[in-house]
């Protein structure tokens, strides 16, 4: 039985698309024979599938459960595993400690949705706090432990680790070949297309009046978008999103509607996206200290 994926040929290039991660998860072609384009869909699948089930929270028979039932034992971790978690860290120092995969608990606070009419009391976002903190948590090449309550969340960097891990197996694949790897408007392009011709993608402008989507071009590298557009309450007249403060327990104060960055790999950019929006009301200015291009709407 075939994979859940389908592919799409057009006269310059294939589209394959799939369900991942909780996102649309496409990856295009330049032109190839249809059965190098199916080898190319069938390990982009895979690979998405296998860090979707790797990295979820949401899932009970991965290594993120494992960790976050261990009651403060020590838990084996393989190289992969240690590779996020160290690229986590980089990022927790560089944001000052902003960037935190342990403050996903805070959502108990802020599920910010439809059935959220009110704020969290000062003693519930307090008693959580409690179980946030990077820098509580130990590990090294081979385990990891972490205080009994506690949590970590993959999903800050899962996506944009799995947008480059796909885009560096297909240009192994098709070296030949360009291709435009794009989870949920996150996207890695492997190389300059033949013709010289960029990718052209979109990315949504929250402020317009009506839907509106934006057309760019990406020839080469990474871009991911981090932002509030369609995840925040109203209560009381005043608007609340979803990036946490892990240090208040509460929405970051003048965090900016989205934040696109342009990077080497999606990672990075991702990283740097999400980091920027942390920063609130300084977005600009740390952007500006990273020396990539941006596009920062407020």
């Amino acid at each position: 039985m075939r994979p859940d994926y389908k592919i799409h040929f057009y006269q310059q290039h294939a589209c394959i698309r799939f369900e991942a991660m909780a996102n649309t998860c496409e990856v295009l072609v330049d032109k190839l024979e249809p059965a190098l384009i199916e080898q190319v869909a069938a390990l982009a699948y895979h690979q998405a599938m296998r860090v979707d089930h790797k990295f979820s929270r949401y899932r009970n028979d991965n290594i993120c459960y494992a960790i976050n039932n261990a009651r403060g034992e020590v838990v084996a971790i393989d190289e992969e595993v240690y590779r996020l978690l160290s690229f986590a860290d980089q990022c927790y120092q560089k944001s000052d400690g902003l960037f935190d995969i342990t403050s996903g608990i805070l959502r108990r606070a802020w599920p910010l949705d439809e059935q959220q009419n009110k704020l969290p009391s000062k003693q519930q976002v307090a008693a959580l706090l409690q179980l946030v903190g990077w820098d509580k948590v130990k590990f090294d090449k081979k385990s990891i432990q972490i205080p009994a309550g506690m949590e970590i969340d993959l999903g800050a960097i899962a996506k944009e680790y799995a947008v480059g891990l796909v885009a560096h197996a297909c240009s192994m694949l098709a070296p030949n070949a360009s291709v435009l790897v794009c989870f949920g408007g996150d996207m890695q392009v492997s190389q300059p297309r033949k013709d010289g011709q960029a990718w052209q993608v979109s990315i949504e402008n929250p402020n317009a009046l009506s839907p509106q989507i934006e057309l760019f071009e990406i020839r080469q590298g990474a871009m991911a978008t981090s932002g509030e557009i369609h995840r925040s309450i109203e209560v009381d007249g005043k608007r609340y999103g979803h990036i946490l403060n892990p240090k208040t327990g509460w929405p970051v104060e003048g965090a900016p509607v989205s934040v696109s960055v342009y990077g080497k790999t999606c990672i990075q950019a991702g990283s740097l996206a999400t980091i920027a929006l942390l920063q609130g009301d300084n977005a600009e200015s740390f952007l500006q200290q990273q020396g990539l291009d941006y596009k920062l709407i407020r």
